[in-house]
């Protein structure tokens, strides 16, 4: 086992320039970039997605209300847009070198200086957390001031603006269905007005109508036929015996007749029922009915009859035939009425479908106006809550602050990352150039190598000089291996380009920040 060690150990030592050479050039370079580096100051704030101050029962706040994570998110995306980033980095001249620097590398840097975090929990209210790298503590906290004022016009833009484009949706959706609303009703009212004899509303008076007219009708046939055998009868008599009979006509007509029917059916109802009942109101508008048709009758005109010789006779006859040609004409003015309301009552049934149609229509459209006007009455609370900045907004819960102290480089994690890598860097390169050296250099090796066991091995013996030589040569390349490095990369640092540069720039390219 201590050979072993010795072994690895001259190894090591063998290797060592190697090692040295390495492990320096990473070494100082981390040293001399932890030391070169320009200390960074960050700048946080923080915001929250205030409740709206308007409690949720009332329904205005439905029309412009955003989910707060979403919300957060719509603001990332408008705060960091190329614009806003090109316009801030200007007017604070944030990046070293900018004026040589092209808009693309402008937006890449404000990008990589800035760092926007939204948590949101399961029971927690979703938090932004904003936060700028700068070279100076004012500008750090001036950039974020920028920021702080962009996301407020913005989020009170959006607000005001949602709720005006909503207001005036549902404003112009209730002047729309006004509009039908009016048009609808014109409608409706123009087939009322050319259909009006026939509408549903009416169709029980004139099937009341008819049925009135259909008895007229009847009895006035049953009056014709009496009359005419009346006349018959008082011919047959007067060819028989010569004689006439003093028969006494009834000088009323059938509308006469029925008037005084219906007074004594209305005179019976009254003494059972109160003059507000149906049955009594009927009756009291056929009456009127009937009052109006006898004064419009007209009078009787004499019609000339071939007489019969005897003067009572022809005289009982004319009055027989005048009645019965007045009945006649009465007959045909109530048919004509008959066939009318016939018709009529015949056409109401498609006229009950279109109106019906018709009267849905305007039901529904009366429907969505009411609907309508209730958004619109909401939209406008609505649009009065972000006017007034009551709604959900944007609140912040922590302000940028200039910071006292630079947050960035952790200098002594740089320089001691950077040794301890070279160091590795050192002991990797050691272990591969050894692996990849095929050289005999212990019994095992030749053994391995020409497969036979020897019987003794010798070492080469130096002599006293060439141990000195040798040792006086690896001191002093570990005295001047890391002194020429140091030299070489300080001289890269002073006079071509500083290592700190270099290394953002490699960083920059590598997706890396420090």
């Amino acid at each position: 086992m201590k050979a072993q060690f010795k072994f690895y150990l001259s190894i090591f030592l063998r290797r060592l320039p190697q090692f040295l050479v390495l492990s320096t050039i990473i070494a100082t370079a981390s040293i001399i970039v932890a030391m070169a580096l320009p200390p960074a100051y960050v700048s946080q704030m923080r915001l929250i997605v205030e409740a709206p101050q308007i409690t949720d029962n009332t329904p205005a706040n439905t029309n412009v209300a955003t989910p707060a994570v979403q919300q957060l998110r719509v603001t990332q995306e408008r705060l960091l847009t190329r614009a806003n980033l090109l316009e801030i980095a200007r007017k604070f001249n944030v990046l070293p070198d900018q004026e040589t620097l092209t808009s693309d590398e402008i937006i890449e840097g404000m990008l990589s200086r800035t760092e926007v975090e939204i948590s949101a929990g399961r029971d927690d209210p979703p938090i932004m957390m904003i936060s700028f790298e700068a070279g100076s503590a004012e500008t750090a906290a001036k950039v974020l001031e920028d920021y702080l004022a962009l996301i407020k016009a913005q989020d009170t833009g959006a607000r005001t603006e949602r709720a005006t484009i909503t207001l005036n949706f549902f404003q112009q959706e209730v002047d729309r269905l006004n509009q039908e609303l009016a048009e609808k009703s014109a409608a409706i009212s123009a087939f009322k007005t050319a259909n009006i004899e026939a509408l549903p509303d009416s169709l029980q008076f004139r099937l009341s109508r008819q049925a009135d007219m259909q008895e007229r009708i009847t009895q006035y046939d049953r009056d014709i036929l009496s009359l005419q055998k009346q006349r018959i009868l008082l011919i047959d008599l007067f060819e028989s015996t010569g004689e006439v009979a003093e028969a006494r006509l009834d000088a009323l007509s059938p509308e006469e007749i029925q008037l005084d029917t219906l007074k004594s059916e209305l005179s019976d109802a009254l003494a059972i029922y109160s003059p507000e009942n149906p049955r009594v109101k009927v009756l009291k508008a056929r009456i009127a009915q009937l009052e109006v048709a006898i004064r419009a009758l007209p009078a009787p005109e004499p019609v000339e009859r071939p007489e019969t010789g005897n003067p009572l006779l022809d005289l009982q006859l004319a009055e027989i035939d005048t009645r019965i040609v007045d009945l006649k004409e009465q007959k045909g003015v109530v048919s004509e009425e008959f066939d009318n309301l016939t018709e009529s009552i015949e056409k109401t049934p498609a006229n009950t479908v279109k109106l019906d149609e018709l009267t849905l229509d305007y039901q529904n459209t009366q429907l969505q106006y009411n609907i309508a006007v209730d958004r619109l009455a909401k939209a406008s609370t609505g649009e009065r809550i972000e006017f007034m900045d009551r709604g959900q907004r944007i609140a912040v819960i922590e302000p940028p602050a200039v910071p006292d102290r630079p947050s960035k480089p952790k200098r002594l994690l740089i320089a001691g990352g950077g040794s301890f890598f070279g160091f590795l860097a050192g002991l990797g390169l050691v272990v591969l150039l050894e692996v990849m050296n095929r050289t005999i250099r212990r019994p095992d090796d030749l053994v391995r190598a020409i497969g036979v066991l020897p019987l003794a091995t010798l070492p080469y013996i130096q002599t006293r000089g060439e141990v000195l030589i040798r040792r006086s040569r690896k001191l002093l390349l570990i005295i001047v291996i890391p002194l020429a490095i140091s030299a070489i990369m300080y001289a890269v640092h002073i006079y071509y380009q500083p290592l700190d540069v270099l290394a953002e720039r490699l960083m920059n390219k590598l997706g890396v920040r420090w």
